[in-house]
């Protein structure tokens, strides 16, 4: 399959252990099965890539009369979400796409992949003061002082205005935020489960869109996380020779 990306859910965190004995906080995500709902061309739309939807139960009430006509051109069932993913170039056939609608992705497509990007959406923190989402210091913590506040935030005579992008409280939260470079750290083709380290942005059963790293970072000899069986070892081999 030629699609770089997939959709899923957050299912929460815990934790595992690799040959080492190291323990890793990991993110549990449920991605897929999805399906291609709609091929975008270079001819037709001017860039190539892949809409795609998430494979779950709707209601056909649920869904409005386009969006119907929509699913229906491509034999594809009704689905909540639809993104769009990039295409990799595929050998072996005369256009360059081995992808086509109706076709079925699943978690098998990061079977060789060792670092994926991860979008998602911020949990929701309704309306905030400088501190708590700024990270102000606040004031004074004594009596009779208002901490949680931001103080002066204008010039007096001059220039007598506030300046564009004053940081001030307000709604805080449902940004889409991307985590890029998290290590794949099982795949579990049988659950449709993806297992990455470290922390997801969003709450539990929050949709998040997961492609292949656009740019993985570069690992040192030695140092290849799940390969590496004893790190002092490594360290030291990988360090230079004091001989002459």
């Amino acid at each position: 399959m030629s699609v770089t990306g997939i959709l899923g859910k957050k299912i929460g965190m815990t934790q595992v252990f690799d040959d080492a004995g190291t323990i890793h906080p990991v993110t549990v995500l449920k991605v897929g099965p999805c399906v291609i709902t709609q091929l975008k061309t270079l001819a037709k739309d001017g860039y190539d890539a892949a809409q795609i939807g998430m494979v779950e139960f709707v209601k056909a009430s649920k869904v409005n009369k386009p969006m119907t006509g929509h699913f229906a051109k491509s034999n594809v069932p009704p689905v909540k979400m639809v993104k769009e993913v990039q295409l990799e170039s595929a050998s072996g056939t005369e256009d360059g796409q081995s992808a086509k609608a109706g076709d079925r992705i699943t978690v098998e497509i990061f079977n060789d992949v060792r670092f994926v990007d991860v979008i998602g959406t911020s949990k929701g923190r309704g309306f905030s003061g400088v501190v708590r989402r700024h990270g102000f210091g606040g004031g004074p913590k004594s009596h009779g002082h208002m901490f949680q506040i931001q103080g002066s935030i204008g010039a007096s005579s001059f220039p007598s205005r506030v300046f564009p992008g004053q940081r001030m409280p307000g709604h805080f939260g449902t940004d889409q935020v991307t985590v890029r470079n998290l290590r794949v750290r099982a795949v579990d083709a049988e659950d449709n489960l993806l297992l990455v380290d470290g922390a997801v942005p969003g709450a539990k059963d929050g949709y998040v869109l997961v492609s292949k790293a656009k740019a993985p970072p570069r690992e040192r000899r030695g140092f290849a996380g799940a390969a590496t069986k004893d790190a002092l070892k490594a360290s030291k081999k990988a360090a230079p020779s004091k001989k002459k």
